[in-house]
């Protein structure tokens, strides 16, 4: 286990590297560049997705309170990856069940686009995000969903069975300029990106917590034998007050997913 022992020179460091595409990172080097300097310097698109969760694998409680899962350090790791990227991506359901910010406190580094999948326009307009004067709102929704104003850039795009696809968001997003994404919740969401082969890396945050009941952080299709199950290729660091696991899902374990769960890959309405 590597532990991650930031400073303010080296997160400085670290946050100079953004965007600077081709440099290779080695488990060799100082840990917390092993881990964020992949993020900076990915070459686009590049997909990170996170999950913040308990010892027992949950990310909320029944009722939906997850706001203190994570340990100080678990969140400002999160605030971290949302500094290297250039947009993060949310689900209706976090934005409804949450109310997030989705900007960067704990940390110093700017603040992504925020990006909200709301298929079948359930926001109202008046959450918390769309007039806090921060970082630019995109919504998602689908080509045939109700016209409703919004401080937001609304992108339409079409409705498939189950929903909005995955590679879809993506290719809408680059045009934009958005190639580094985070996909942060919930967790069908999450599980819909992976599926689809479209995660580079999966980090799984735990604290030590056990809740007992409630969602899980990943919900992915089921399998019947333990040999079908993904094994990614993974480092665990310390973060302090949590435990990281950084997994890389791409390019042999996201094509692995992708062929056996093709038809599992959109993106559900309540995401």
């Amino acid at each position: 286990m590597r532990m991650i022992e930031m400073n303010d020179g080296l997160w400085a460091r670290i946050l100079a590297l953004r965007g600077r595409s081709g440099l290779a990172y080695g488990l060799d080097c100082e840990p917390a560049v092993a881990l964020y300097g992949p993020i900076a310097t990915a070459s686009e698109p590049f997909v990170l997705a996170q999950v913040g969760q308990s010892l027992d694998g949950r990310v909320a409680t029944p009722t939906g309170d997850a706001r203190d899962i994570s340990g100080p350090d678990g969140i400002a790791h999160l605030h971290r990856c949302r500094a290297l990227v250039d947009a993060v991506i949310v689900g209706v359901g976090t934005v409804k069940c949450d109310d997030p910010r989705l900007s960067v406190r704990a940390v110093d580094g700017p603040d992504p686009v925020r990006v909200i999948i709301d298929c079948r326009a359930e926001l109202s307009g008046e959450e918390s995000l769309f007039d806090d004067s921060g970082a630019p709102v995109i919504l998602l929704q689908a080509h045939d969903a109700s016209h409703k104003r919004y401080r937001a850039d609304v992108i339409r795009i079409r409705r498939r069975a189950t929903g909005l696809d995955p590679r879809e968001i993506i290719d809408v997003l680059g045009e934009r300029g958005l190639g580094r994404i985070l996909v942060e919740g919930g967790a069908r969401t999450i599980a819909r990106f992976i599926a689809g082969g479209l995660v580079d890396r999966l980090h799984v945050a735990i604290a030590p917590l056990i809740i007992g009941s409630g969602p899980t952080g990943i919900c992915l299709p089921p399998i019947d034998q333990l040999s079908g199950a993904t094994r990614p290729k993974a480092t665990v660091y310390n973060l302090g007050s949590d435990t990281l696991f950084d997994c890389r899902l791409r390019p042999d374990e996201g094509k692995a997913l992708a062929s056996a769960q093709r038809d599992e890959i959109r993106v559900p309405d309540h995401a």
